[in-house]
């Protein structure tokens, strides 16, 4: 239950009779919500809200709010739908400065699929505030219920300095989390998979990203770490028309652009898709940066350029096995395809290895170094279980697979890109050997 402390000190300077009084002091409170509870309870651990809304009109900055275990289901949204191309919240995020977490060690969903009779597009979570957390929550079922819409969204974000942490969000009809305006939005240590828009107007699985940040010019500071996203029919990670610079780092993405768990065709499938402007040259183009993540078994390219008009990062990563592992297609201001790409201690292995590299940057990666690429300067190949439980901390499992084998020539074969190594170089690939 919330409370406020307000402390008043008196100071008498002696015989002058001077008072001094000193400024009002604001404790921070903790709120408690249950599936069980009650919005006209306290608010308190033994007494809980039972909603995310009643939550947010009693708290205040610097507050947070617990959830119990179970399922937050949601049949309705904030408001109705005007149209059916109208865009319309399950739960809207507009105060600043709380933290919404699930209480420790218990499993929290917030559910979707009941949103049947809202005949319009869908956010699940519209987080317009800023510097507001998001911790521990399975976001899962938001809907499409006609066909003359795109897509709609497990979480869509406008706000700034927000936090999402330890989101598992999945099967939703769209992509599971979306930077669509805001600067400074880290997500950390989350999941995006599954996800798949069956009725977009665009085609079938034409939007279903795991994670996608479209972010307008002078919104810096996005930043998506620890993630991973999987079988989304749509691509991995999607930067397609941002003009900020987004940062992508220690991330994984695997068996995007196939229907969820087949390997049945579904759109693009591309592991990073980092940028591009729908095919077309602007000037307004940014850099954007994709460092020590790995790309596997992805229909399309691993790590693509996508038409992109200027050159991004692509450092110390890892792409095996996938439809082309590099694609560095971009486009210049005359309008024709050319390789736009700075590419450094990169490992490619399996698949087509790289693509529209002419006109690139690139030093120190596998394909352009006398190196012999085999199974064996691996510890392991194995493209199974990289889904497994995260650690405790929300980092990301503790696996071999793609990790260099103890006598690799990988090893050391790396150049300083400012980024903390072992030995003499750094390694080449997303992980550096201890």
């Amino acid at each position: 239950m919330k409370t406020r402390i307000f402390l008043a000190v008196a100071l008498l300077a002696g015989a002058a009779g001077i008072v001094a009084v000193a400024g009002n002091a604001s404790a921070a409170s903790t709120y408690y919500v249950s599936p069980s509870g009650s919005d006209s309870a306290a608010g308190t651990l033994s007494a809980p809200f039972k909603s995310i809304a009643k939550a947010q009109s009693t708290a205040a900055s610097g507050d947070t709010v617990y959830f119990r275990a179970g399922t937050y289901s949601y049949t309705t949204a904030t408001t109705s739908c005007s149209s059916q191309t109208a865009v319309v919240d399950a739960i809207t995020l507009s105060k600043s400065g709380i933290v919404y977490a699930n209480y420790p060690a218990e499993k929290v969903q917030f559910n979707f699929a009941g949103m049947t009779g809202v005949n319009c597009r869908i956010k699940g979570f519209d987080v317009t505030g800023s510097s507001i957390t998001l911790r521990g929550f399975e976001i899962v079922g938001v809907r499409q219920n006609n066909s003359l819409n795109h897509e709609s969204w497990g979480v869509w974000i406008s706000g700034s300095s927000n936090t999402f942490e330890k989101l598992n969000t999945h099967n939703n009809m769209g992509p599971g989390l979306f930077i669509a305006n805001g600067s400074n939005n880290l997500v950390l240590n989350s999941d995006s998979h599954d996800n798949y828009d069956p009725y977009s107007s665009s085609g079938a699985g034409t939007n279903a990203d795991g994670f996608g940040a479209h972010v307008p010019a002078g919104k810096p500071g996005n930043v998506f770490r620890g993630c991973r996203a999987w079988w989304n029919t749509d691509d991995g990670f999607d930067l397609i028309n941002a003009y900020s610079s987004v940062t992508i780092e220690n991330s994984w993405a695997w068996r995007n652009g196939y229907l969820p768990q087949t390997t049945t065709a579904a759109q693009d499938g591309n592991g990073f898709k980092a940028g591009g402007y729908g095919g077309v040259y602007v000037s307004g183009g940014v850099k954007h940066t994709v460092r020590q993540s790995v790309a596997f078994l992805n229909r399309a390219a691993g790590f693509y350029a996508n038409h992109h008009t200027v050159a991004s990062d692509f450092i110390n990563n890892t792409s095996y096995s996938n439809g082309t592992d590099y694609n560095m297609l971009g486009i210049n201001s005359s309008g024709a395809a050319v390789g736009l790409g700075n590419l450094k201690n990169n490992i490619a292995y399996g698949g087509t290895l790289t693509a529209n590299m002419s006109g690139t940057s690139v030093a120190n990666n596998s394909w352009n170094l006398s190196v012999t690429m085999s199974n064996s300067q691996f510890q392991s190949v194995a493209t199974t279980g990289w889904e497994v439980s995260r650690q405790s901390d929300g980092s990301l499992p503790a696996l071999t697979s793609l990790h260099l084998a103890g006598g690799s020539t990988l090893i050391n074969k790396g150049v300083n890109v400012g980024l903390p190594y072992n030995g003499s170089a750094p390694d080449l690939g997303a992980f550096e050997t201890p």
